[in-house]
């Protein structure tokens, strides 16, 4: 288990540093909220793709493809719910940019930015998965809580920084 943490960087090893994946989170962040989130691949797929007006494909297209059969209402409804969580990791990813920089700037360890970091990504895989794959109102409070478990990730590295300044 010691060997893990050292290697996500979230412990130093006895006499050393920890390395700063920042860098990487930031990367895989991007990579997350802008490609992988995106729901343009499935759209192109199910041939509902119109690059002169993309977000309104579900809307319009999708609606049309329903109606066609070319797809269940259940298959519109995830998509919509995906392009939802698509545009909202957009959304925080700003925050938690900010939060690494400027815990970086104030000198923040790098086992706290690398912990940081890993929160910050397991808790909006989570929301993404949960928005994405939950239908029921009742369960539906677990993507909550992931969301505020991402936000409140960048709220402590923005804290602690400010602490250090």
């Amino acid at each position: 288990m010691s060997a893990i943490l050292t290697t996500l960087g979230l412990r130093a090893a006895p006499g050393q540093a920890a390395a700063s994946h920042a860098s990487g989170f930031l990367i895989a962040n991007w990579v997350w909220a802008y490609c992988l989130m995106s729901t343009r691949g499935d759209k192109i797929r199910l041939g509902i793709d119109n690059n002169v007006c993309p977000r309104e494909d579900l809307t319009t297209l999708g609606e049309a493809a329903v109606q066609a059969g070319k797809f269940s209402r259940a298959t519109l409804n995830k998509l919509k719910r995906r392009e939802a969580a698509h545009a909202n990791a957009q959304e925080g990813y700003t925050l938690f940019v900010a939060s690494i920089l400027i815990s970086l700037f104030a000198g923040v360890p790098n086992e706290t930015i690398n912990t940081i970091g890993a929160w910050y990504s397991i808790s909006r895989v989570a929301y993404s998965l949960l928005y994405t794959h939950i239908t029921y109102k009742p369960t539906s409070y677990l993507r909550s809580v992931a969301w505020w478990s991402g936000n409140i990730s960048c709220l402590y590295g923005l804290v602690v920084a400010s602490k250090r300044l």
